[in-house]
């Protein structure tokens, strides 16, 4: 009896050693969930080109205004509830369409749906001061607004920006070195190509430009350490009026366009027609027939979308890839 007792005792100690340590364990979850979600809950502020502004959380429901920003978004692992719509397709590019089949369009870069935003009920909006200026106050009355300054080719600056905004600094990093180490890769698989210059045109309806080192794919293609012709130097003067970013010509300039490669693109909103001849026309003319690039086989059309449009991140890893595809025919 006396057996039992002693038994019976211990058992009764070690049930309450047993339950302590559950409720000491419990205790250190709830301790790590609060802090979890105290940094999920911090407030932050964000430097940009309207000002400062402050986030009480990191943001669930989100709205972008600007293409690239829209790529910056899905890069990041956030769908955005809203966005404008892409600049070609029906409505997203073929590219993101997948991964935005949730999100609605609030309007296009240049004339966005105020209202479309206000219904979304979002807790962070991205747009840009190129574009969206105007409606600024607009927006900041609906929901914390971060603006993006310009809309030129190094789409990285904006990018750091976004990422701060939606609290993922970190993960914005990563995906930025994933990105130079793309870059590197590439170059040294690239050896002596790199050597080779360069030219980037541009179709449009009734419009045709030269693309150059401050575009999209301008500063790709220095980032991967290709060179520009001399003579397309010229064309860049300060009076130019959008600077190194593009020029427009006329077909007496299609000399200028002469390159070791040439790479170029139409841009066809809506299967626009008169791009699509404006293309034809150009290449169809003799001075174009007769550039060196054209005799040597070393035209190659591209997409507008990933080479220019679009203007984010992921764009510019597909772009890097159709430049792995072409220079060593893969």
């Amino acid at each position: 009896m006396k057996s039992i007792k002693v038994i019976l005792s211990l058992l009764s100690i070690f049930t309450i050693f047993l339950l302590a340590a559950c409720g000491g364990a419990n205790e250190k979850t709830q301790d790590k969930e609060k802090t979890t979600n105290t940094a999920e809950e911090k407030s932050y502020t964000v430097e940009h080109a309207m000002g400062s502004t402050p986030i009480k959380r990191t943001p669930k429901r989100v709205v972008i205004l600007t293409n690239e920003g829209t790529e910056a978004l899905l890069a990041l692992n956030v769908t955005p509830v809203g966005a404008v719509q892409s600049w070609l397709g029906d409505p997203w590019y073929d590219h993101i369409s997948e991964k935005m089949k949730d999100t609605k369009v609030v309007g296009t870069e240049s004339e966005v749906n105020v209202e479309a935003i206000a219904a979304l009920k979002p807790d962070l909006i991205i747009g840009n001061k190129l574009r969206q200026e105007k409606i600024y106050d607009q927006l900041k009355a609906i929901a914390p607004t971060v603006f993006s300054e310009t809309l030129r080719g190094d789409w990285k600056e904006n990018f750091k920006l976004y990422a701060k905004a939606l609290n993922k600094e970190e993960e914005g990093n990563e995906v930025l070195n994933a990105f130079d180490q793309h870059v590197a890769d590439l170059k040294t698989k690239l050896g002596d190509s790199e050597n080779q210059t360069v030219s980037v045109v541009r179709f449009m309806a009734g419009t045709t430009r030269i693309y150059y080192t401050d575009s999209f794919s301008g500063i790709i293609f220095d980032q991967l350490g290709f060179k520009r012709t001399e003579q397309q130097a010229e064309l860049f003067t300060p009076e130019n009026k959008l600077g190194n970013l593009a020029i427009e010509v006329g077909k007496e300039l299609i000399p200028k366009m002469d390159a070791d490669n040439i790479f170029y693109f139409t841009y066809t909103p809506n299967d626009d027609q008169t791009a699509i001849n404006t293309a034809k026309e150009w290449t169809n003319d003799p001075l174009w027939k007769n550039l060196n690039a054209v005799k040597n086989g070393h035209t190659y059309e591209v997409s507008d979308a990933i080479w220019n449009t679009a203007g984010g991140v992921l764009a510019a890893n597909l772009m890097l890839e159709d430049v792995e595809k072409i220079f060593l025919k893969k």
